[in-house]
């Protein structure tokens, strides 16, 4: 079983490196021939998803986010779903149901993609008129990659959404 998975799994990613150089049709085929050898598994209604929201196809993708999640997805793909399927509903100009998404991911917990959901926060919060809070997101998912200022860099963004005293 873990042998079939594995291939799968590389199969998937070998799909997901020819994205550039198939086109969009042969692409989203090949993910749902991989899928259906899955039925009823929430990584290869995920994987539809993706494949179709990296497509441009966000209306269609966020019900398949939808279902993965509902089916139990678990790990670092539920991270992503909830990423992916936040940006597409800001897309579609579901901007709230974003931000309400990817507030609730900041708490559920800490990871490598913890500067990816205040990324697409930000980009959220930005649609709905909250640019300090924005701009405070990104500068402080940012500070702690530069060779230097990161204290000032965190010091400031914190400050834009403090009140004054």
């Amino acid at each position: 079983m873990a042998e079939r998975e594995a291939d799968w799994e590389r199969r998937v990613a070998d799909a997901w490196a020819s994205i550039a150089r198939l086109p969009e049709q042969e692409f989203l085929a090949l993910v749902e021939k991989l899928a259906a050898e899955l039925p009823g598994s929430a990584a290869a209604v995920f994987e539809r998803a993706a494949a179709l929201d990296s497509t441009g196809h966000s209306d269609l993708a966020v019900p398949l986010y939808e279902e993965a999640l509902g089916l139990g997805l678990t790990g670092e793909r539920r991270r992503r779903a909830v990423i992916q399927m936040a940006s597409s509903l800001r897309n579609l100009g579901r901007v709230h149901e974003s931000v309400a998404l990817l507030k609730a991911e900041m708490e559920a917990g800490s990871d490598h993609l913890d500067d990816a959901v205040r990324a697409f926060l930000a980009l959220a919060l930005a649609d709905t008129g909250h640019e300090r809070e924005a701009v405070s997101l990104a500068l402080g998912a940012l500070a702690p990659h530069l060779p230097r200022y990161q204290r000032s860099l965190a010091n400031y963004a914190r400050l834009l959404v403090e009140p004054a005293p």
